[in-house]
């Protein structure tokens, strides 16, 4: 998979969620935090990544740049995902599943953050298992990486997309006979 230069895009960050941390030494407690952060631009590119810092601003801008190394692409099909997606990180599970245009993001917690700034606006999400955002927001990022589109699926099948998604080729049907 090609890395993606970051810098060329036009990012848009969100913090989802800061987690502040001790650790207890012979003189006293270490405060630090920890920030879990997504950047992407709603087209298609979505990163997330987390920042360890002992001020918030610190671990902020650490986890911008986490995120931006960690980019991927999403194949996007209209306005929703390709196809359904079942993906787990540790405990935690996440259920991704296409929507017709118009329902929204149906998900809640760093699932519904990661797919807004993906640029996905219908799909229907449940996250299954662990409660842990970041455990959850990893979970959906394996899902999104995991994502294929027909055509790809097609040719590395040797096949036609109607043979694989014939449903598709009714939709494109009734699209360009209007």
């Amino acid at each position: 998979m090609p890395k993606i230069n970051a810098d060329t895009l036009n990012l848009e960050e969100r913090v989802v969620r800061t987690n502040k941390v001790q650790k207890t030494h012979k003189g006293g407690r270490t405060m630090s935090w920890n920030a879990l952060v997504v950047v992407g631009d709603r087209k298609g590119y979505v990163g997330a990544g987390i920042g360890k810092a002992r001020a918030i601003p610190d671990a902020i801008r650490k986890g911008v740049e986490a995120a931006k190394k960690n980019m991927i692409e999403v194949p996007i099909v209209g306005t929703t995902i390709p196809h359904e997606i079942l993906a787990s990180h540790g405990a935690a599970e996440v259920l991704l599943k296409p929507a017709s245009p118009g329902t929204g993001i149906v998900a809640g917690s760093s699932v519904r953050t990661i797919l807004e700034l993906a640029g996905i606006s219908d799909v229907l999400g449940k996250s299954l298992g662990s409660a842990n955002a970041i455990n959850i927001a990893w979970a959906t990022m394996t899902a999104l990486k995991r994502l294929k589109r027909a055509e790809t699926v097609a040719s590395l099948r040797g096949k036609e997309v109607g043979e694989l998604v014939p449903w598709l080729v009714k939709i494109e049907a009734a699209e360009g006979a209007n």
